[in-house]
């Protein structure tokens, strides 16, 4: 009798040894997987970073920005989202006075929201201005069709792009990759001088994430609607 109660109890203590294993198993194996895929962009070649910029399908974005003129410079924060081909969403968290600011455009509609006035007014059949150099997907796109360049500098990959517009205030766009991970961390838009105009510093970006009804999933129900 004692000997079955030993041989039940070691036949116990190996499964328990086994189960453990199978457990530290699977969360090493998950865990290095997960390390494997944040880190996916880490060590790659600048034309293999480009490639990837070049083919962001969405992304959503925390930003601070900076707007630069003769008389001062404006700083904002502001959360951006992007689904292709054009489904934009944009929301204003500073300067306090515009904080609640939300502008939508779903593709035909623009919708602008003011959440202090519970206020949304609706543009109908809206051309949406693809020219906003505030997006990177606007970025993206005119780095395609004015061919773009891109170079490394100070650890940085950079891909630039000159603008083929008149506006003298708008000539020359860089965005800045972090080398080491392949983050996006930064965007400058400087006029025919060089002269810094615009200043977008990426403070948490999620590319390829995003799906149009994240995008255009909020209510009309709190607010009234005026319609153009």
């Amino acid at each position: 009798m004692k000997n079955k109660k030993r041989i039940l109890k070691i036949i116990i203590s190996i499964l328990i040894i086994i189960a453990l294993i199978i457990i530290i198993y699977i969360f090493y194996k998950n865990t290095n997987k997960n390390l494997k895929t944040g880190n996916n962009l880490s060590n790659k070649t600048s034309q293999e970073i480009e490639e990837y910029i070049l083919n962001i399908s969405s992304y959503e974005a925390e930003i601070e920005l900076e707007v630069e003129t003769n008389k001062n410079k404006t700083k904002y924060k502001i959360k951006q989202s992007y689904t292709s081909p054009n489904i934009v969403k944009q929301v204003v968290h500073e300067p306090d006075n515009i904080s609640g600011l939300e502008t939508t455009f779903d593709g035909e509609k623009l919708t602008i929201n003011n959440t202090k006035l519970n206020l949304s007014t609706v543009y109908q059949n809206y051309q949406y201005i693809t020219s906003n150099f505030l997006w990177l997907n606007s970025f993206i796109e005119e780095y395609k069709t004015n061919g773009g360049k891109i170079y490394e500098e100070n650890q940085m990959i950079i891909m630039e792009v000159s603008s083929k517009n008149s506006n003298p205030y708008n000539s020359l766009k860089k965005l800045f990759i972090n080398k080491e991970t392949g983050k996006i961390t930064k965007m400058i838009v400087q006029d025919k001088n060089q002269k810094k105009l615009v200043y977008i510093l990426y403070n948490e970006i999620k590319i390829n994430s995003l799906k149009k009804e994240d995008i255009l999933a909020f209510k009309f129900n709190k607010f009234f609607v005026a319609q153009y």
